[in-house]
Formats: structure tokens, sequence, C-alpha cells
């Protein structure tokens, strides 16, 4: 009754959340607009758009997005649809899942990393081994 219709992700082109230093949030958070966090999030994020992780922000949770730049903490599975972006300061545990990979010298990186493209191959084998 009170619930208003979701807007599209090209509605919200320009738009941008933010969670600034000395924040801490404890949960999931969904959104179909890009965010900025430079906080700190232990739980999970989703978006259609793009989160960036300011030098002073950090997430300990799963990330699931459209693009992705990194420049503080991450600790966790993180999956974006095309561009993850890790620059020189930031420092990723984990699991990464991606499109595109950018990692500028400096960054701590120690996580396994599939590129989506080579997902696709080994799910049409798995798929072909099944059915054979």
């Amino acid at each position: 009754m009170f619930e208003k219709p979701q807007k599209s992700y090209t509605d919200l082109l320009g738009k941008t959340n933010r969670i600034v230093e000395g924040t801490s949030i404890k949960g999931d958070i969904i959104s179909q607009a890009d965010f900025r966090l430079d906080g700190e999030l232990v739980g999970n994020f989703s978006s259609r758009g793009k989160i960036v992780i300011g030098p002073a922000g950090s997430v300990t949770g799963d990330i699931k997005c459209k693009n992705a730049d990194i420049e503080g903490r991450f600790n966790g599975k993180i999956e974006v649809d095309e561009q993850l972006n890790v620059k020189s300061k930031a420092h990723i545990k984990g699991e990464v899942i991606t499109g595109k990979l950018s990692v500028e010298p400096g960054a701590e990186f120690s996580a396994s990393c599939i590129m989506k493209t080579a997902i696709k191959p080994l799910l049409k084998n798995n798929e072909q081994q099944q059915a054979g």
C-alpha cells in the first residue's frame, strides 16, 4: 500500500549514495544507484551500479555489482559484472569474479580470481560432460 515503485538504474544515473568515515554498518545494503563507502560495512552489498570503497573504507562480506573501484580494505567474495579497479593502497582478500581486472602497483591482492570470460567455457564443458 505504501510501497513506491522502484526506479531503474538509468533513472538513478548521476546519483550516488554515500557512507562517510566514522560510520559503521552491520547488515546488508541493496542499492539501485552508485555507492561510495568511506566507512565500515560488515555485511553484504548488492547494486546494479558501481561501488567505490574509499581509502578509509572497509567491507567484510560479499559484494555483487556492475563496476567497482577499491582503495580501502575488502575481505570476502566480490562479483563484478564489468570492471574491477584495485587502487595502489587497496587490501583485497578472498575471492574475485570479474569481467575485467585492473590492479595498480602497490596493491595487496591476496585473492583467488576468476575472469567471467573463463566461466562460460567451464560451464559449457561441465554441461557437455554431464550430457555425455
